[in-house]
């Protein structure tokens, strides 16, 4: 799904990646409840991303986004959470670089959040 959208094409592949950690989760470490909020959350940023792209007023781009925000900052927390309580491993190179994407996602939301409610 290439479409030369840096935030589309790095939401659409962090939700691949969530639903691989769902699958690795559920099968190899029997947790159904944090996973299926992280499955939740973290696929739907891409989606509230992509509906975004379809606004039908500057305003209505920006609630989108600002939505999408608010479940990147969610995924974040359900990810550290299943670090704390040893699901995850924070040593992993998969997790570390796990953390770095949603990181890198939240600041992009906020800078184009931001440039966006400046140029109304």
């Amino acid at each position: 799904m290439k479409q030369n959208n840096l935030i589309l094409d790095k939401s659409f592949a962090f939700a691949v990646r969530i639903v691989k950690l769902y699958k690795y989760l559920c099968d190899e470490q029997k947790e159904y409840v944090l996973s299926k909020q992280l499955l939740r959350c973290g696929t739907s940023i891409g989606a509230n991303i992509n509906e975004a792209q379809a606004g039908q007023s500057k305003a209505d781009f920006i609630a989108k986004m600002s939505i999408a925000s608010k479940e990147a900052r969610e995924t974040n927390y359900w990810i550290e959470l299943l670090i704390e309580t040893k699901y995850l491993n924070i040593e992993d190179t998969h997790v570390k670089s796990l953390k770095e994407d949603i990181e890198e996602i939240i600041k992009l939301l906020t800078s184009i959040i931001k440039s966006s409610q400046v140029n109304k």
